[in-house]
C-alpha cells in the first residue's frame, strides 16, 4: 500500500518513507519534496518519484505528467491518502505503450500529442 500524510507530506511504499532524492536528481520541480491533490510541483515531484518506484529511468520521464493528471491531482488535497501498488502498476501497463510511440518518434514528454 502507499500512502500519504497530509501533516507531513511523508510518502511509505509499505513501511519504507519514500524519498524525493531520486525523483529531484532527474527532474527537481519541488525542492520542498510531495504534495497531492492539484496539479503543481509536488505532485508532479510525488508522480515522478511513484513512477520511478515501480518503473524505470526511461518509462517514467515520459508519463509522469499524465500519471499526475490521472491520478495524483485527483488525490484528496490535504488529506491523507492511500493507493493500491496493483493501481500504480496496472496504471503504467495500460499506458507505457506510449513511452514506445515517443521513443520512435523522438518526442519528449512535453511534445507528446
Amino acid at each position: 500500500m502507499i500512502t500519504g500524510d497530509a501533516k507531513t507530506r511523508t510518502v511509505k511504499i509499505g513501511d519504507r518513507i519514500l524519498s524525493p532524492a531520486r525523483s529531484q536528481r532527474l527532474w527537481n520541480h519541488s525542492p520542498d519534496g510531495f504534495n497531492w491533490g492539484y496539479s503543481g510541483s509536488g505532485p508532479a515531484q510525488l508522480a515522478l518519484a511513484l513512477l520511478l518506484e515501480f518503473s524505470d529511468d526511461n518509462i517514467a520521464p515520459v508519463l509522469y505528467q499524465k500519471f499526475k493528471a490521472e491520478i495524483i491531482a485527483e488525490l484528496p488535497m490535504d488529506k491523507d491518502f492511500e493507493l493500491s501498488e496493483d493501481l500504480v502498476k496496472d496504471w503504467i501497463i495500460r499506458n507505457e505503450p506510449l513511452t514506445q510511440v515517443r521513443r520512435i518518434y523522438g518526442k519528449k514528454e512535453n511534445n507528446a500529442p
